[in-house]
């Protein structure tokens, strides 16, 4: 028996970001207890920093049907199409709510919902709140909740570092600090691992940490290879090193410049043709950054994006904007059925942790946001039909927290980067980090170029790998499966 302080919960819910704060209040209105355990305090994940919005189907001239094709578009034919459909039927009925819990999303004059367009979507159907300050306002708004529900008790400044076992089944989780914390479930919503890369607009914190855990524990992975890359993250400026500025500034007008000042590519396309076309620019040029030129866009749209860049020396009314790609977003992540229930009993994941398929090989930009809320609220509801843990039962700590050394970072960048070759995968194989070497064997395995993937070795897309994804099991092997 451990002397360790023991907390008694229905679910425990790793991270406090837009999904883990929803999954809890969500629990808490079935009138069930959560712990909320983040590694932070409250309202400063990396959903706090997110700047694009929520993309739902909310204008008479759209339809969940359009917003899937345009989903299932971007996945370039690996997006799982029962998720997808999920996601897009699902999306508006969660942007109410999120409204009826005091979030404001942005308004025209006549009080409608102002619908904003971003790159591979072909209808306005992107709400933000603030502008590209919607990250900001929603998590603070559910913080601010969650911190006057007396059913969740929130952990701040405290790390899941390993998942309780007990029979085969996930019944709580052991935090770096000693505590303890018993559970129906465990809903890991910690983030992506896009700050692996060295060069990222991601936070310090999204290293896959719940990923690791998960799978050390016995959940399968998937994807891995699949790292999107931001097309338009700030370079070269002091101070402002990977700033993202949002697509949605994109989608008011911006365009992007080469050395010439010439555009070179359609700003509005998926964001891998993007990305792809600036990186090929720059390797050809030698040049560090192209041009995004939002000069036309009225900056009292984007007023956090402006203000920031201000801050650095650079009026964006009268200035170019130095932008290059970074690593932004993690398509793969703990498997997770139409429920979020993982391959491990009991264990649960939403958001960048997870991985539904319903991504494909490519975001669509503004479905992350909308995947927090759809499939949080339908975590909390599975998860709180999980059998409670039988008395006595612990559980073993499995699974332990891992340090990530700068030259792990340096080596994804250079060697599992916009563009991969056998030899370059091959050195993260003997990389400390497991996470890495994960990384590299999903990336080998996939010879084909695809979405985020793309193999110079390998640069034709396989269609015998259409619908098929990378699997890695508990012991490290990786396989395809197919997901219809």
């Amino acid at each position: 028996m451990s002397d360790a302080p023991v907390i008694d919960v229905e679910l425990a819910v790793v991270g406090a970001g837009g999904a883990g704060l929803y999954v809890a209040l969500c629990a808490a209105r079935e009138g069930a207890k959560a712990a909320l355990v983040s590694a932070t305090t409250l309202a400063q994940t990396a959903s706090y920093w997110a700047q694009g919005g929520l993309a739902a189907a909310l204008s008479p001239g759209d339809s969940p049907e359009l917003h899937l094709a345009d989903t299932e578009r971007a996945g370039r034919g690996l997006v799982r199409g029962s998720a997808a459909a999920v996601l897009c039927a699902e999306a508006p009925g969660r942007v109410h709510d999120l409204e009826r819990l005091g979030v404001r999303f942005d308004t025209d004059r006549g009080g409608a919902l102002s619908l904003g367009l971003e790159g591979g979507h072909s209808r306005r159907r992107v709400v933000h709140s603030g502008g590209s300050a919607t990250g900001r306002r929603v998590v603070r708004q559910l913080s601010a909740l969650a911190a006057e529900e007396p059913l969740i008790e929130v952990l701040e400044n405290a790390r899941a570092c390993a998942l309780l076992m007990s029979d085969g089944r996930c019944v709580g989780l052991a935090c770096e600090d000693g505590r303890r914390v018993h559970a129906r479930a465990v809903v890991v919503c910690a983030g992506g691992a896009a700050a692996l890369w060295a060069r990222t607009t991601n936070p310090p914190g999204s290293l896959g940490s719940g990923m690791l855990l998960a799978h050390e524990a016995g959940a399968a992975l998937a994807d891995l290879e699949f790292l999107q890359f931001h097309p338009t993250a700030v370079i070269g400026v002091r101070g402002r090193e990977g700033f993202l500025v949002t697509e949605a500034i994109r989608g008011e007008g911006a365009v992007l410049l080469d050395a010439d000042g010439e555009r070179f590519v359609d700003e509005l396309a998926p964001r891998d043709e993007v990305s792809t076309a600036i990186y090929r620019l720059l390797a050809r040029t030698g040049a560090r950054s192209v041009s995004l030129d939002m000069r036309s866009v009225d900056p009292a749209l984007f007023p956090n994006v402006v203000g920031a860049l201000a801050d650095a020396g650079i009026d964006t009314t009268t200035e170019l904007i130095p932008v290059a790609p970074a690593a932004h977003f993690m398509m793969g992540g703990i498997i997770t059925d139409l429920h979020a229930r993982s391959t491990l009993a009991g264990l649960y994941a939403v958001g960048e942790s997870a991985c539904t398929g319903l991504h494909g090989a490519n975001r669509l930009a503004s479905n992350s946001l909308s995947e927090c809320f759809v499939f949080g609220a339908r975590a909390a509801s599975a998860a709180l039909g999980e059998p409670a843990p039988a008395p006595g039962a612990e559980g073993t700590a499995v699974g332990e927290l891992r340090e990530v050394a700068p030259a792990t970072r340096s080596s994804l960048w250079e060697n599992a980067g916009l563009l991969r070759s056998r030899a370059s995968l091959e050195l993260l194989l003997e990389d400390p980090y497991p996470l890495a070497r994960l990384i590299g064997a999903c990336a080998l395995a996939r010879e084909e170029s695809r979405g985020a993937h793309a193999r110079e070795d390998h640069p034709l897309t396989d269609p015998r790998l259409d619908a098929t994804h990378t699997i890695v099991c508990s012991d490290g092997g990786v396989s395809f499966q197919r997901w219809d």
